[in-house]
């Protein structure tokens, strides 16, 4: 059987529950063999937001999945902070884990903003992508509102998992777009910061690791 491996990219500044707690979901729904959390050295639909040190929300990753098993971080796009586009990083990816079945992981903002992105096409027709609809509204959305923004053909090939807990037998015969509800927590990265500037507690936001590092660091103060 081909190794599962979920590439979950994203700014991650910082990790949040929201995030943590999506990846176990996929990990289990999907039967993953491994996940990969990859941050963005700068994203370039982000280039004129002020983003914190890639350095501190790298070493936030690894805090918050040191324990896990099958949670690792992947620097590929920290390392190459030319090239910081999503088909270049699952191209090396796929070329790394030769005979692997990658499923790239995406929140519903990214989902709606995707074709925006560089060959968008060729991300969402040659590899298994996760969408993880967002508590609220999204979620009681038809999946053909929630992707009006694509073509017949790549609506096609969407899966609707909402509501479920496992994979299908059968769907994984050619690439798809998976639409999830795993999880139903209401947390953003720009919560997190806004309350780390005030002061307040942060601990039921982030992995107590995390929110330790924010207050030592002083981050987003």
């Amino acid at each position: 059987m081909r190794q599962r491996i979920g590439i979950y990219g994203g700014t991650f500044d910082p990790i949040h529950n929201g995030h943590f707690k999506v990846a176990q979901a996929i990990v289990k729904a999907f039967a993953m063999d491994l996940l990969l959390f990859v941050p963005a050295y700068a994203p370039p639909h982000k280039r004129r937001v002020e983003i914190s040190s890639p350095f501190h929300r790298l070493a936030m990753l690894v805090l918050a999945t040191a324990r896990s098993r099958k949670m690792f971080v992947s620097s590929i796009e920290l390392e190459a902070p030319s090239r910081p586009y999503t088909i270049d990083t699952l191209g090396q990816l796929q070329a790394h884990y030769e005979n692997a079945l990658l499923f790239f992981v995406m929140g519903t903002d990214s989902f709606k903003d995707v074709t925006s992105w560089r060959d968008y096409t060729q991300i969402l027709s040659e590899f298994n992508c996760i969408v993880a609809v967002r508590p609220g509204s999204d979620g009681d959305k038809d999946y053909e509102d929630i992707a009006e923004h694509l073509g017949l053909d790549l609506r096609a090939r969407i899966v609707d998992l909402r509501g479920k807990k496992s994979l299908p037998k059968g769907t994984l015969k050619s690439p798809r777009i998976y639409l999830t509800d795993f999880v139903e927590v209401d947390v953003s990265a720009t919560d997190v910061r806004e309350k780390a500037a005030r002061g307040e507690p942060i601990d039921e936001m982030v992995p107590k690791d995390v929110a330790r590092y924010i207050v030592k660091y002083r981050l987003y103060q």
